[in-house]
């Protein structure tokens, strides 16, 4: 937190010391939500949130209700229980997610204040008691999620007790499909393999996110992945402003390190920023994005995103447009 200027009444918070953003002294921290569709670069955008040193991240809080994305409304229910419990620290109520991930480190080890243990002695991310008071050290809290939809989330944006900054990450139909395919899982679940579920999905997420962006003007943002990725630095100094971060030397250190090249299985967040958000354009044939652009020709309309006419086209245009 050295060189941290403390709001003090900015983002609505009256907030001058540590204590204040601390739960272990009575204080509450800045939290923050991420919210996003499968292979829509949540991992990626995540981990440069996760850089920042003050930040307890938690990736995917719902992996314990499946692959599938929670429509179901008493499910939904569950899974706003869930958020709200993370967010307050109460491990102690968490016991099936704690359960579902005992053997996949990977959701501990980017955890700045959970890694090192877990790694070390993994039965301490399977105690509550542990997690719980490490979590409440920490002044920032952070989360990505891919299985709520907006329209489920939005609850925790209205919660005035809980205070959330939320984004919704969207990203062109057709780089999420061709990232999809890359995940056996995936060819099972119509929640991921079919177009014309998500682009219903993106769809809903443009009428939700056009009432939030009125409504909550301060506390709701939009960023398209494209945009991101084609101008990194200056869209994750926005992303950290809006989450009320400073741009520690850390997160520098993550850009500088993580963006510059592909390396690592279809999970890795090392990524050439550059190309990532467009080489579906010279590994999909035109058949497969013609097929994608016919039953999302209205998400990508909404969205700001340009339908490939013929093969050679598709090959040479910019997909998006600047300003949508």
């Amino acid at each position: 937190m050295k060189n941290y200027k403390f709001p003090n009444g900015k983002y609505g918070r009256n907030i001058s010391n540590l204590d204040d953003l601390l739960m272990e002294k009575g204080g509450r921290p800045m939290k923050n939500i991420l919210v996003a569709g499968y292979r829509t670069g949540s991992t990626f955008t995540g981990e440069i949130i996760n850089s920042h040193p003050a930040n307890f991240y938690l990736y995917e809080p719902m992996w314990d209700f499946g692959n599938e994305r929670v429509r179901d409304p008493l499910i939904v229910d569950d899974a706003i229980k869930s958020i709200r419990a993370f967010f307050n620290c109460e491990f102690n109520k968490l016991q099936r997610f704690i359960d579902s991930v005992k053997s996949k480190l990977r959701f501990y080890k980017d955890n700045q204040g959970l890694g090192p243990y877990c790694a070390k002695e993994r039965e301490l991310c399977s105690d509550p008691i542990f997690l719980t008071a490490v979590c409440r050290l920490y002044p920032f809290q952070s989360m990505k999620f891919t299985r709520l939809p907006l329209e489920s989330a939005r609850v925790l944006l209205e919660d005035e007790h809980l205070r959330v900054r939320m984004i919704l990450l969207e990203r062109d139909p057709r780089g999420v499909m061709q990232s999809r395919r890359q995940l056996d899982w995936c060819k099972n679940s119509s929640d991921c393999s079919d177009p014309k579920v998500l682009c219903k999905d993106m769809v809903t997420d443009h009428e939700v996110a056009v009432e939030l962006k009125k409504k909550y003007p301060h506390t709701f943002k939009v960023i398209r992945y494209e945009d991101l990725s084609l101008d990194l630095r200056h869209k994750a100094e926005e992303i950290f402003e809006f989450y009320g971060l400073n741009f520690h030397s850390n997160v520098e250190k993550f850009l500088e390190t993580h963006t510059k090249k592909n390396s690592g299985n279809s999970y890795s967040s090392f990524r050439d920023s550059k190309k990532a958000p467009v080489h579906w354009r010279n590994e999909m044939n035109f058949t497969e994005v013609d097929e994608i652009q016919r039953v999302c020709s209205t998400a990508m309309k909404l969205w700001g995103y340009v339908l490939a006419v013929n093969e050679t086209h598709q090959k040479e245009f910019n997909p998006i447009i600047k300003d949508y």
